[in-house]
């Protein structure tokens, strides 16, 4: 026999599944609709990606850096959109039970099942959602709002991020017979005990800007630790212009800006396969300045050195 407080129990039962299930939604790569898109990009897609890169990087002389800064763009943007997916599924979660257990204590007909939708603006803009958790509980649904605007904005910048990537690697190919002009030019070479571990390349290199440009404070060649971006195998160096992690500026700007520019005007002589400046980049295999991603200091930014290497 059923009695009017089972009956309750079993509604709101009912309700909590109804609205609960509309998480998944959010999380799901499957489903059809708005909902479907917030996983920004096919990991198959970013795959193949990577794996190119990785078929250019040892076809084209070593360390594109050019692209391995979009790759890192591509990672960061994909996090961002996966842990903004988590944090709406858990809000969209916790009002779920807000309003069931509204509904539990105050008998009021939840009418869940037109939240089953696959739009969450459809979802967010439900005035019966609003009225269970009014009050103390509406901040929770201003809080899914700007969610599902953060999560769109992080995906369109993920999916955007990938093209960028895509358009890099396309152009590069399309470099290809330039490219291995380069590569015949200027064969690897092995780096040698007595100069430090650099290759005589880049001591031609390493002597030249010296000469024309310095004294630097100090200059910084063969690493093997943190990204070594050619400086592992002796084929870069890093012509600091200021000291203690200083943004270069006046005087010690210009001088990074003159043997910048002097390393790209006689990259061909010199054997230059690209330089990095003031977060850009100018790759000799892909010419021209391209900006570079955010690596959080003035160090990791090249703000305070100029970074060359060689093929």
């Amino acid at each position: 026999m059923e009695t009017p407080t089972s009956t309750r129990w079993r509604r709101a039962r009912r309700a909590v599944v109804a609205v609960a299930g509309l998480v998944p939604l959010v999380a799901s790569a499957t489903v059809t609709g708005p909902a479907a898109q917030a996983d920004p990009g096919d990991a198959g897609r970013v795959s193949k990606l990577n794996a190119q890169i990785e078929r250019l990087d040892k076809a084209y002389g070593g360390d594109l850096a050019r692209l391995r800064d979009s790759q890192h763009d591509v990672k960061q943007a994909l996090q961002r959109a996966q842990d903004l997916k988590e944090d709406l599924a858990q809000a969209r979660g916790l009002v779920a039970q807000i309003a069931a257990s509204q509904y539990m204590t105050g008998g009021t007909d939840p009418s869940v099942a037109v939240l089953a939708n696959d739009d969450p603006s459809t979802y967010l803009n439900n005035a019966s959602l609003v009225s269970h958790v009014a009050q103390n509980q509406a901040g929770k649904v201003q809080q899914i709002q700007q969610l599902v605007a953060q999560q769109e904005k992080a995906r369109a910048e993920a999916q955007n991020k990938i093209k960028q990537l895509e358009k890099q690697i396309k152009d590069l190919v399309k470099q290809k017979a330039r490219v291995k002009v380069l590569l015949k030019k200027y064969k690897p070479e092995s780096p040698s005990v007595g100069m430090a571990g650099v290759t005589p390349r880049m001591k031609k290199v390493h002597d030249v800007l010296d000469t024309e440009f310095g004294p630097f404070p100090t200059i910084g060649c063969v690493r093997s630790g943190g990204d070594p971006q050619d400086h592992a195998t002796g084929q870069a160096c890093d012509f600091m212009v200021t000291t203690g992690g200083q943004m270069a500026t006046g005087s010690a700007q210009q001088q990074g800006d003159r043997a910048a520019a002097y390393a790209i005007a006689n990259a061909d002589r010199l054997g230059v396969k690209y330089v990095i400046w003031r977060q850009r980049i100018y790759d000799m295999r892909s010419p021209g300045w391209s900006s570079m991603s955010n690596r959080g200091g003035v160090t990791a930014n090249h703000y305070d050195h100029v970074h060359v290497s060689v093929f």
